[in-house]
Parts: C-alpha cells; sequence; structure tokens
C-alpha cells in the first residue's frame, strides 16, 4: 500500500464547489463538511435571506458565499450559471441538492403536485449540470475528475409502507434522479466528470421535521441501528465523494439510512 497519502486523501483544498439548496437542512449538512475539508463552498438557495445567513455562519470555518437563485425556473438556473462563472474560472463539485416534497391522500393528491416536484427534483438537476458542465470540464483533471453529487432519497429506493405519508411524486422523483444519475455518469465520465447519487434516510430537516414528530418511534424502529442519521455523516458521504478518495466512484447511488432499506 505504499504511496497512499491519507493525510491529504480526504482534502478539499484549492476545490471550488456549489450546493444547491444549501441553506439547510442536508444541503447545509454538506456544505459544511465541504468547508472544513477546505474547499470553496457557493451555497445557493431560493431564499436570499437564509442563503445569506448560512454563509456567513460557515464563514466562521473557511470560505463560504451565498448566490441565491431559484433552480426550479429557467431565469434562476440561467443566473446562478452566470454568477459562478463570474466569479470562478472553474468548478470541481456541483452538489444538487434542491428538492421538494408533498404529501397528499391518494384520492386528492394534485396535479399539480407532480409538476412541481418533478420540475424541481428531476428537470432542474439535469438542466443545470448540462449548463454547468463547461465549467465542471475546466476543474477536472488527470485523475482527479469534477464531481456531480445528486441528492435522491431512501424513498426513491423502496416503497415506503411504516409511514403512510402519501408522497407520491417524491418518491417517483427520487427514483427517476437516481436512474438520471446513472445516465449522466455515462454521459460525462469520458467528459472527466463523475456523477453520484447519495440516498439519505432520515435526518433532521424542515422537511422532515412533521413526519419525525408524528412518526418517530417508527421510522427509529425500522432502523437496524435504531436512530436517525447525524449531521457529520451527512457531511462524511459528501466528503468522500468529492475528495481524490472518490475519484474512482461513478454511477453509485448510495444509500446513507442506517440500513432502513434492508428493513
Amino acid at each position: 500500500m505504499a504511496g497512499i497519502d491519507v493525510s491529504s486523501l480526504f482534502s478539499l483544498s484549492g476545490k471550488v464547489a456549489l450546493v444547491t439548496g444549501g441553506s439547510r437542512g442536508i444541503g447545509r449538512m454538506m456544505a459544511e463538511g465541504l468547508v472544513q475539508a477546505g474547499a470553496t463552498v457557493y451555497v445557493s438557495s431560493r431564499k436570499p435571506d437564509a442563503c445569506d445567513r448560512t454563509a456567513a455562519e460557515l464563514s466562521a470555518l473557511g470560505p463560504c458565499r451565498s448566490l441565491p437563485a431559484d433552480v426550479a425556473t429557467e431565469d434562476g438556473r440561467a443566473a446562478l450559471v452566470e454568477a459562478i462563472g463570474a466569479r470562478e474560472p472553474r468548478l470541481h463539485i456541483l452538489i444538487n441538492n434542491a428538492g421538494a416534497a408533498w404529501g397528499a391522500p391518494y384520492a386528492e393528491y394534485p396535479a399539480s403536485a407532480f409538476d412541481k416536484v418533478l420540475r424541481l427534483n428531476v428537470a432542474a438537476p439535469f438542466l443545470l449540470t448540462r449548463d454547468l458542465t463547461p465549467l465542471l470540464e475546466r476543474g477536472a483533471a488527470d485523475g482527479d475528475p469534477a464531481r456531480v453529487i445528486n441528492v435522491g432519497s431512501m424513498d426513491g429506493l423502496h416503497v415506503q409502507q411504516r409511514v403512510g405519508t402519501g408522497t407520491f411524486a417524491y418518491s417517483a422523483s427520487k427514483a427517476a434522479v437516481h436512474h438520471l444519475t446513472r445516465t449522466l455518469a455515462v454521459e460525462l465520465g469520458p467528459r472527466n466528470i463523475t456523477v453520484n447519487a447519495v440516498a439519505p434516510g432520515f435526518f433532521e430537516s424542515r422537511m422532515t421535521a412533521d413526519v419525525l414528530q408524528r412518526h418517530g418511534a417508527d421510522i427509529t424502529a425500522a432502523c437496524p441501528l435504531g436512530r436517525i442519521g447525524r449531521p457529520e455523516e451527512m457531511a462524511g458521504i459528501a466528503i468522500y465523494l468529492a475528495s481524490r478518495a472518490g475519484a474512482y466512484t461513478n454511477g453509485a447511488v448510495i444509500p446513507v439510512d442506517g440500513g432502513t432499506l434492508l428493513t
């Protein structure tokens, strides 16, 4: 095993990262991990105040900047691509985390839910990745490709039965994200860009707060580890996929759910 420099294997020093939906929840967990690993991180979210506040807080740990944008819209994505391109000559890491959920009973589930959720959860990551590909290509190096990390969900890997939340559009969208990840891995691999996805289980966030309050006991009972995820565990998988340690991982969908998928 001679020649492996473990001290630098997980370092992101000199890297530039963009995290959508980075102002809270899983996006913030990942952004904080990347900052602490040495990257310059741009967090983006639809609400400027929340985005600015998160960037200011994470700046105490390392360089973190705010780029508010609504990636669900064509104008919002174009503004974000222009803004990051004006500030950086290359991009090494793109985390597509911005997303939405919608829960309603089967008989009442609205068509508008599918329009909103699929537009933000599936179309936006594809279109943003496509439009940022030139910057990502410039960030790629021999043996150290640029990285795209899509945030899926364990709900895109199995059918949720324990908690009847009626998230039909959400679970379908996350399954689509997982397969989109595989198709983009094949498309972008020859351009020296890897594309992977993480499929989180339950972590504390604004999106999961209500479900955890109502069904927390069932959720932890379904997990072999008997708990929900912790922020450092989401930060850790992001650092792995973004660093040299994950340079040969491509097209993977990695569950981060404590084994809940198995039950």
